[in-house]
């Protein structure tokens, strides 16, 4: 992977409570750590002699948008354009499940046109992540 052509972003509906924002933030990174292992760094040792985990390689800033601009995106990836992108999408049926066995049961029973997206995790080629999320802002 070069890294230096290489993107990823995180897209956060703005007006969730700062504990879902932070939520759907762990949970795409925890996924995109899972389908990307490249990324994250070796662990490191601090002058102490204390061991500390790797994190990932390169910044993935918090953009912010609305549930319309997120869920336009997300229509956007499901193109040919866009299917060499990495993407973990995060919804609102996927945070009201207490167990993975209801996810799966539940998502097999909804049309996709009916998930409300809290967030989206974009990586992949600088300009495709671009092209997408680029005039967007961060949140702060």
């Amino acid at each position: 992977m070069d890294l230096q052509n290489e993107k990823c972003v995180m897209v956060i509906d703005e007006n969730l409570p700062l504990g879902i924002i932070a939520n759907t933030a762990a949970i795409m990174g925890i996924t995109l750590g899972k389908e990307m292992p490249e990324v994250v760094g070796a662990n490191v040792t601090d002058q102490s002699g204390n061991e500390h985990l790797g994190i990932i390689e390169f910044p993935v800033p918090i953009l912010k948008g609305s549930p319309e601009i997120i869920k336009a995106i997300r229509e956007k990836l499901y193109q040919l354009d866009f299917q060499d992108l990495t993407v973990v999408d995060f919804s609102d049926l996927a945070q009201g499940c207490k167990t993975y066995d209801e996810f799966i049961s539940k998502m097999g029973n909804v049309s996709e046109s009916t998930l409300q997206y809290f967030g989206l995790a974009i990586c992949g080629p600088k300009k495709k992540v671009n092209k997408l999320t680029g005039s967007m802002p961060l949140l702060r």
